[in-house]
């Protein structure tokens, strides 16, 4: 039986045939990935009740990307070019994220996942990364993936799965500030930025910034799903 991978989801305004009405949605091309690489898919929407038993379900666990984070969720004040808040989203999600961390589940976060990550044991963000870069190398245009290397940390899980340097597909504009509690930096942009995360005690805690749904590193979704094939023959 496959191992069951969670999505995270978001509610957007949504048209299709006659009808204009919120859905829950997530990108295809996270679904494919976790098919390809050998998982069940399975989307979670973005509710605060009912988190145990979400994960009751689960083997592993995606934290998808989307709209900037609400400072409130790290305390800090909101900065001008922090857009698109979804509280109802980031009450859900932090709550799913703390719960899947205290039971070990293998984690894979991406973008927006990944600061959720960061922001969950407690950490911070950078909310507008040009101000410190000088410009905006990370999200060129709007809509548009833009393309950047990486240099992997030696030693990391991370390189551990996908070698020491990557070119990646990037739309982001914050970036973890503090790392949060247990987490070290596993890659960082030419920039500085740190654009990955991990958490080496954990049985796999990995947040990137870029999007690897996108045809980059399908390999983070096989040792995701391999790893939760390991999480679901020990819980069971």
């Amino acid at each position: 039986m496959r191992p069951i991978i969670g999505i995270s989801s978001y509610v957007e305004r949504a048209e299709w045939g006659p009808w204009a009405t919120p859905a829950v949605l997530v990108p295809l091309t996270y679904v494919r990935a976790v098919n390809a690489a050998g998982g069940r898919p399975l989307v979670v929407p973005p509710m605060v009740d009912a988190v145990e038993e979400t994960l009751d379900t689960l083997d592993g666990i995606v934290f998808s990307g989307g709209a900037d984070l609400d400072p409130d969720v790290y305390g800090a004040p909101r900065h001008l070019e922090t857009t698109g808040l979804r509280p109802d989203r980031d009450a859900a999600e932090l709550a799913l994220m703390k719960a899947a961390l205290e039971r070990n589940m293998p984690v894979l976060a991406v973008c927006r996942g990944m600061q959720m990550l960061n922001v969950a044991r407690g950490g911070d963000l950078e909310q507008h990364l040009p101000e410190r870069t000088g410009e905006d190398s990370h999200r060129k245009e709007l809509g548009v993936f833009s393309r950047h290397d990486v240099d992997i940390e030696p030693g990391s899980v991370l390189g551990g799965i996908i070698g020491d340097r990557s070119l990646v597909a990037s739309h982001h504009h914050q970036a973890p500030g503090r790392l949060g509690e247990g987490l070290v930096a596993a890659a960082r942009a030419p920039d500085k930025t740190v654009e990955a995360i991990e958490d080496t005690d954990a049985r796999l805690v990995l947040g990137v910034l870029w999007h690897p749904e996108e045809g980059e590193d399908r390999a983070l979704f096989e040792a995701l799903v391999h790893e939760a094939a390991v999480y679901c023959q020990e819980c069971s």
